[in-house]
């Protein structure tokens, strides 16, 4: 039976003696603190710590060595390795702190040179509008009402007294879709939103409607198949002719100026009654210009045609579900296209609807 081999002499391998560890370690050290930068330090460290680096495979020749020795080299290599990692370590802390001090100085921005960057856009002039009239009369305590573009033939006309033979039902005013069983029509103003409101609130009522609506007009220099109107509604009960002359009065003066007031001509709407046409003091003459030729603007006549206004007719009260006993209220409605030429001075209504960015960089900024 055999026994342990007493005899055996205990020498290492070549490349796990002391000397040879030292060296690579040394060597290792010098060329992690010879590293100019990170790029150079990465490549350093595959060199001298990666799995081919020289004391990575000493390391794996510390399994050949018989038992008596394998604690003392895989002590001297392990010494080794962890020094070789901390200067890693410590040398990639300085190297980061110069990357970002030279960051600083290379990459620096003269703020004071012209740039090449696209001008800042700028919101439409119509969106600015409607945004500002709704915060005219939220400010009043009144509500903003939406509707879809895409409206019930009843709501569009039915519910606004608006019979099945009026000249507005026609094809030459209204955009109707197919199948025509389907009743329904790209609405023709914002009224259908007050039906709308009515019909789903009790008074009292006090809304403001913007939005687009569709007719089948001309596209030309004051026409266009589709543009924006605003439109209010109150309903609640003592409401009269003299309460819509003061929120129209209102509104003319913070629209367009201080000492701007309205009047009322009688006209003829199907959805109110009595009803009137609204012209403003003209804004540029103040009313003033003697003759056609003193003011391009009213012609002479010291007044601009601005939009309709009336009484509710009790007949849309009732189709809307409100007791028109008890309450009355008044609507009016006014171009925002048209209010947005009046402030700006634009001369051609295809200017808001072309997409040139100069018209939109020129008035789309705030008030």
């Amino acid at each position: 039976m055999s026994g342990p081999n007493t005899e055996y002499d205990p020498v290492e391998v070549t490349p796990l003696g002391a000397e040879q560890v030292a060296a690579m370690r040394d060597e290792a050290l010098a060329a992690i603190a010879a590293a100019p930068d990170l790029a150079g330090l990465k490549q350093t460290r595959l060199d001298h710590a990666g799995d081919r680096s020289p004391l990575a495979l000493a390391n794996r020749e510390i399994g050949a060595l018989p038992p008596q020795a394998r604690k003392e080299a895989g002590q001297r290599v392990g010494q080794a390795r962890a020094a070789v990692t901390q200067a890693l370590t410590e040398r990639t802390a300085v190297l980061e702190v110069a990357a970002e001090e030279r960051m600083l100085v290379e990459e620096t921005v003269d703020v004071t040179l012209p740039t090449a960057r696209r001008p800042r856009g700028s919101r439409h002039p119509i969106t600015l509008m409607s945004d500002y009239i709704a915060d005219l009369f939220v400010a009043l305590g009144w509500e903003v009402a939406e509707g879809p573009v895409l409206e019930a033939e009843w709501l569009n006309f039915d519910a606004l007294n608006l019979g099945p033979d009026h000249p507005a039902r026609t094809m030459q005013d209204t955009f109707w879709t197919e199948p025509a069983s389907d009743h329904l029509v790209l609405r023709t103003h914002t009224s259908p939103v007050q039906a709308r409101t009515m019909l789903s609130r009790t008074p009292p009522i006090y809304v403001i409607c913007p939005g687009r609506v569709f007719r089948t007009d001309e596209y030309d220099a004051t026409h266009s198949p589709m543009f924006h109107q605003v439109e209010g509604l109150v309903v609640d009960e003592g409401i009269t002719m003299a309460h819509l002359k003061g929120t129209l009065d209102h509104f003319a003066e913070q629209l367009f100026g201080d000492g701007i007031t309205t009047r009322f001509r009688p006209s003829y709407f199907p959805f109110t009654e009595p009803s009137a046409e609204v012209d403003l003091v003209c804004f540029v003459c103040r009313g003033v210009a003697p003759t056609v030729d003193s003011c391009r603007t009213c012609k002479g006549e010291g007044w601009i045609e601005w939009g309709g206004c009336g009484v509710v007719n009790p007949r849309v009260l009732a189709a809307c579900g409100i007791d028109s006993k008890r309450y009355r209220g008044f609507a009016f409605g006014m171009g925002i296209d048209r209010s947005l030429m009046f402030r700006t001075g634009a001369e051609d209504l295809r200017a808001l609807f072309e997409g040139d960015v100069r018209f939109s960089a020129a008035f789309g900024t705030e008030w």
